[in-house]
């Protein structure tokens, strides 16, 4: 499907594909959907939802007990949501880590971070392990800064990360970070060793048909309108089970009951025709590192294994009553606005078209905290809210899931907690989001007040972040 796009762009834009999931489906191939549920059945343990959070939860769990009973119910097929549709960032990041330091003090937030920095090894680890080909290349995570307050900002993230015990995190100037990618403009960044890229798709397709050789249950065109203590309804049966664990993450707000609990915010990526020799020799991007910035409204890129650009951002950032996209299709503005990221960011990429175009949604808390649950008097449990840094923390929340699981049902050895089940992100509560029109209307202010403050910082050269990017915190509740 052609999203019909010009003005200005000199035919770059024409023809682009917009939507059919996304651009790693275009280039891997749509999965064949499984079978949906039969009728009633019964399960040890049903996860809801079959994208990573959900794959990895029901792979631990069958890992750590293999007579296990696992079914996983999935709406469309595993992967049609943000776990097949993301820029493929597999890194250590972690929504609402501050606020986790806040709470339980600062050594708290530091154990939560050093367990994230081991969740990418184990994710590759694991990877290797099951033979799942997910192009997975550890070049880590590049951020650049293109402003002086961007640099202000640099400088202060890279302190903030220092201090959570990232110690091999390092600091470049402009001369270093042009040696390994020439950003226009750039004059400093910060690199993590604790980051890859990988397909999207090839790792939620290889997960689940590794599950599946496991013994676990997947039934996908199975959407559950309903989840209650000890059972999962769907329109063709319900399976009943003493776990049942949520992981719908952007599409949590279709469940009964659950319209407010968790923001389904939209992003959107472009993919470009594969650069040249010559276009690979001027933009550089040999180490293949993941590649982002320090706008507010930020952008986050990889090099493709086929050698492509695939770039993303925030464009329509949330649909009003928490409603999400058709298929993955986004709006000919957002694809302009991503490829005039593309072209400041590589100006002699001008020329170079973008041959794909998509969206998916991420959950977001009201307190952009992500976090792990299990309620020990229903048997419900849920993991998510992760703000866009999903790829990996679904991995850790999902063997802290396994664990909290086998904690209460008793198979966890001497019934004792384990190093995952104390982190602070465990149990965390908070409150549900303002009705509509309130959060919409929030929504857009927000995101319209950062891409102010981006101009304006850009405009002005100013030394400092702009202050009405500190309002725009503030009505976010960051």
């Amino acid at each position: 499907m052609s999203s019909g796009v010009t003005g200005g762009t000199h035919g770059v834009l024409d023809g682009v594909v917009n939507g059919g999931i996304a651009f790693w489906y275009a280039d891997d191939g749509l999965p064949a959907v499984r079978e949906p549920l039969a009728g009633d059945a019964s399960a040890d343990v049903v996860i809801v939802g079959g994208g990573y959070t959900g794959l990895w939860t029901a792979y631990y769990l069958k890992k750590a007990a293999p007579d296990l009973a696992v079914t996983v119910l999935e709406q469309r097929f595993c992967g049609y949501g943000a776990s097949g549709r993301n820029g493929g960032w597999l890194y250590n990041g972690i929504a609402g880590r501050d606020r986790y330091a806040a709470l339980h003090g600062h050594e708290a937030a530091v154990r939560l971070q050093r367990a994230m920095n081991e969740t990418v090894d184990e994710i590759v680890r694991v990877v290797a392990e099951e033979g799942i080909d997910a192009d997975v290349h550890r070049g880590g995570v590049l951020e650049v800064a293109r402003t002086p307050a961007q640099l202000s900002r640099l400088k202060a993230f890279h302190a903030h990360e220092l201090s959570y015990g990232e110690h091999d995190r390092e600091l470049y100037g402009a001369r270093e970070t042009a040696e390994r990618v020439r950003v226009a403009g750039a004059v400093g960044s910060s690199w993590t060793p604790h980051g890859a890229r990988v397909h999207p798709a090839k790792l939620v397709k290889g997960l689940a048909a590794t599950v599946e050789a496991l013994g676990v249950t997947i039934h996908e065109s199975t959407p559950v309108t309903e989840i209650a203590a000890g059972r999962a309804v769907t329109p063709y049966g319900t399976v009943r089970a003493p776990y049942v664990l949520r992981c719908t993450e952007g599409f949590t707000a279709a469940l009964k009951g659950e319209k407010r609990t968790w923001l389904p915010m939209n992003s959107s990526m472009i993919a470009t025709e594969p650069l040249t020799q010559e276009q690979w020799a001027a933009v550089g991007w040999q180490g293949r590192e993941a590649l982002g910035d320090m706008a507010h409204a930020y952008m986050y890129a990889q090099r493709t294994p086929d050698g492509r650009i695939a770039l993303g951002g925030r464009g329509v950032p949330y649909r009003f009553g928490s409603r999400t996209d058709n298929d993955g299709r986004t709006r000919p503005e957002t694809i302009r606005a991503l490829h005039e990221i593309l072209v400041a960011f590589f100006p002699a990429l001008a020329g170079l078209r973008v041959e794909h175009a998509w969206s998916g949604v991420l959950g977001v808390p009201r307190d952009w905290c992500a976090t792990v649950t299990l309620d020990r008097a229903t048997g419900l449990g849920w993991a998510g809210g992760y703000v866009g840094s999903g790829v990996a923390t679904a991995n850790l929340a999902a063997r802290t899931l396994r664990d909290l699981v086998r904690l209460d049902s008793g198979r966890q050895p001497e019934a004792t907690a384990t190093d995952l089940t104390t982190l602070p992100w465990v149990g965390h509560k908070v409150r549900a989001w303002e009705p509509e029109p309130l959060r919409w209307l929030g929504v857009q202010a927000m995101y319209a007040t950062y891409r102010t403050a981006d101009r304006r910082e850009t405009r002005h050269h100013a030394p400092t972040s702009s202050r009405l990017a500190r309002l725009a915190d503030r009505v976010a509740g960051r």
